[in-house]
């Protein structure tokens, strides 16, 4: 009984981080964003979040930046309302062919260009409220989710959803190589020191936050290919998918964690960037 029990106890801490990004990710994307805007960008924010009754999901709420990163993944649960907008958290862009985002991105129905819309319904005025509070939600997530880059590479896989894989030393049935990234490798690389959640220096901002987001998606799919399938994979993302559950031990993950790191300081600058733009 008490194998059976610690056992249940395991399943149940190391299950719980495959949610991370979802949440902890996100989360720690728009707060790097919100510290590093202008204190006009960070009012106008704050002015239309306490708006967020206009959205109308009060099981969602959208109070501060931190619920609003969530937002667009929290709504998916209210079924067919909407429904609509799945494709666009994400665009299956091919590691093994040569990058190609139009054909990745037919009719907008893909993360990139919905960011790039939420930025011009943003910073139009004579947009209503409701569709410009929605922009901001929608603006604050998918930088994130761009950012995560097995929402930006693919190999027909779904981003790594049907690679079965180990974390580690825990190999529970619901990871995948998908959820890895999406949650304890970037659960562990934000809990690392030392901390990405601060102001950042102009300096660091221009490095960083730089280029279009059709180069954010180019870099997202490249760490993609060259990391989370390369390190999964033998060493060759575009080699034979491994037979069974791939593991990533120790070592790897520990290689793995300032790339994971990297992506959600870049996404929380280059968010704070766009709104600015828009909103400045």
């Amino acid at each position: 009984m008490i194998r059976r029990l610690l056992l249940a106890l395991a399943l149940v801490f190391v299950a719980s981080p495959a949610q991370a990004y979802w949440e902890f990710g996100h989360e720690t994307v728009a707060a790097i964003a919100y510290r590093n805007v202008t204190p006009a960008t960070r009012a106008r924010i704050d002015a239309l979040l306490r708006q967020q009754k206009l959205l109308d999901t009060p099981t969602c709420p959208a109070r501060t930046i931190e619920e609003a990163s969530v937002w667009p993944d929290c709504v998916k649960k209210l079924g067919e309302r909407f429904t609509y907008a799945y494709s666009w958290h994400y665009q299956n862009v091919d590691v093994c062919k040569p990058f190609d985002l139009k054909s990745a991105c037919k009719d907008g129905n893909c993360v990139s260009a919905q960011i790039t819309r939420s930025v011009k319904l943003l910073e139009d005025p004579k947009v209503p409220e409701r569709e410009r509070l929605q922009a901001l939600v929608n603006l604050i997530h998918f930088v994130g989710d761009l950012h995560m880059p097995l929402h930006a590479g693919d190999r027909g896989d779904l981003g790594g959803n049907r690679v079965r894989g180990d974390y580690g030393i825990y190999g529970p049935e619901r990871f995948n190589l998908h959820s890895i990234w999406d949650g304890p490798l970037t659960e562990r690389a934000i809990s690392t020191p030392p901390t990405i959640v601060r102001v950042y220096s102009p300096q660091e901002r221009s490095m960083i936050a730089g280029g279009s987001v059709e180069d954010w998606s180019r870099q997202s799919w490249e760490i993609s290919r060259d990391y989370a399938y390369a390190s999964a994979f033998n060493g060759d993302a575009c080699g034979p998918v491994p037979t069974g559950r791939i593991k990533l031990d120790q070592a790897t993950i520990e290689k793995l964690v300032p790339i994971a790191k990297l992506q959600v300081a870049r996404g929380g600058l280059r968010l704070a960037r766009l709104l600015d733009e828009a909103l400045g």
